[in-house]
C-alpha cells in the first residue's frame, strides 16, 4: 500500500504540474484533492519524495495566493502565499542548483505577499507581515526598505508592485515546473502500464507509446491516455479490489456542482489576479459564526466582507457567504 501510494503521488504531482502550467482549473483542483489525500496518508514523508510533496503543497498555495480568507496554517495571520514561501524554502534546501531561479521566485513571493495585502487595503497587516518575512541580513535589506516605503504610500499600484506582479510569479513557477518535470519524466505508472499493455498485445500499445508533449490539439488525447493508463494499473498491477474500493475518484466524472464550484481556475490568477476559494460543501451557520458576523459588521460596516472575513473566526467561509448570510439575518430580524 505504501509503495502504491508513492507511485500515485508521483503521478498526481505530474498532473498538478501540467494543469497548473495549462491553467486547467477544474482538473487542477481535482488532482489537488488526490495529492492532498495521498500526502495526508503518509505517517512520514519518504526522503526521496520530499521534493514531490513540497512542490504539490507549493502549487496548491500559489493557486490560492490571492485569497486572504483562506488559511493553510493554524496561525490565522499566515496568508496562502506566506505559507507557500515556507514550502519554497524547503524546496530550496533539497536542491543545490538553480540558484538564480530560486532567488527570483523567493523575491517574487515575498513581494506578492505584501502586494496582495495592499490590494485588499490591509496596510497595517502588510507592515506586520513585512516584519515576519525578512531577517536583518544585509542581502535582505534593499528589498525590505523598498517594500516598507511602498507600504507607507498606501498605493498598491506603485511601479515596484506592477513590475514584479502575480503574472510574473506564475511564469517563474512554470519555469521551475518545466525543469522539475524534465528531471522526473520517467513516471513509474506510465512505464509499468506501457509494459503491461505491450505484454498483453493490446491494440492500445501505440497510444501508450506516443510522445506526451502537449499542445492545444493534444490535450483531450492525453487525458484519454492518462485515464486508460490508470484503469490498467489499478486493475491489473495493483489489483481489482484495490482499484474499485480505494481509488474510485480517478474514473468517476466530477459532479456538476463540484465542476461549477471549481470554475475559479488558474486562468483567473494569470490574467486578472483574482483567485477564488475552491468549492466547499454546504454547511450550517453556527450561532458563534452569526455572532462573529454581527461583530464584524458593527466594526467594519456592511459591505466590507473581505475585511470581516479576515478578522473574524469563521469555519471555511468566503466573503460571498458572509454577504448572503447577512442578507438572511436581516430578513429574519
Amino acid at each position: 500500500e505504501a509503495v502504491a501510494a508513492e507511485w500515485m503521488l508521483e503521478f498526481a504531482c505530474s498532473c498538478l504540474c501540467r494543469h497548473f502550467a495549462e491553467q486547467s482549473g477544474a482538473e487542477f483542483w481535482r488532482w489537488r484533492d488526490v495529492a492532498q489525500a495521498l500526502i495526508n496518508g503518509f505517517s512520514q514523508i519518504p526522503p526521496h519524495q520530499k521534493k514531490t510533496v513540497y512542490l504539490c503543497q507549493l502549487l496548491i498555495r500559489i493557486a490560492q495566493g490571492k485569497s486572504l480568507g483562506l488559511h493553510f496554517e493554524n496561525d490565522q495571520r499566515i496568508s496562502p502565499l506566506e505559507s507557500a514561501l515556507s514550502f519554497w524554502t524547503l524546496l530550496e534546501r533539497e536542491e543545490n542548483k538553480l540558484e538564480k531561479l530560486h532567488e527570483d521566485i523567493r523575491r517574487l513571493i515575498q513581494i506578492q505577499i505584501v502586494a496582495v495585502h495592499m490590494e485588499n487595503r490591509y496596510f497595517k497587516e502588510a507592515a506586520e507581515v513585512l516584519e515576519r518575512l525578512f531577517t536583518d541580513s544585509e542581502s535582505d535589506k534593499p528589498l525590505r526598505v523598498k517594500l516598507a516605503t511602498v507600504i507607507k504610500t498606501k498605493d498598491p499600484y506603485v511601479p515596484l508592485l506592477q513590475s514584479f506582479n502575480y503574472s510574473l510569479l506564475i511564469s517563474k513557477i512554470k519555469s521551475y515546473i518545466n525543469l522539475f518535470m524534465k528531471e522526473n519524466e520517467t513516471n513509474f505508472l506510465i512505464q509499468e502500464a506501457t509494459k503491461h499493455v505491450a505484454s498483453k498485445g493490446l491494440g492500445a500499445t501505440a497510444l501508450l507509446n506516443r510522445p506526451v508533449e502537449v499542445n492545444e490539439n493534444d490535450k483531450s488525447d492525453l487525458e484519454t491516455k492518462q485515464r486508460f493508463v490508470l484503469s490498467i494499473i489499478l486493475r491489473d498491477v495493483l489489483g481489482q479490489k484495490l482499484a474499485t474500493s480505494t481509488f474510485p475518484i480517478f474514473w468517476q466524472k466530477p459532479k456538476v456542482s463540484r465542476v461549477l464550484q471549481s470554475l475559479n481556475n488558474m486562468q483567473n490568477v494569470g490574467t486578472n489576479g483574482v483567485s477564488l476559494a475552491c468549492g466547499r460543501r454546504r454547511q450550517r451557520w453556527t450561532h458563534k459564526e452569526d455572532m462573529e458576523l454581527k461583530l464584524g459588521v458593527r466594526e467594519f460596516g456592511v459591505g466590507n466582507w473581505a475585511k470581516i472575513l479576515a478578522h473574524g473566526n469563521f469555519n471555511n467561509r468566503t466573503s460571498v457567504m458572509l454577504k448572503d448570510r447577512w442578507r438572511t439575518l436581516t430578513k429574519i430580524k
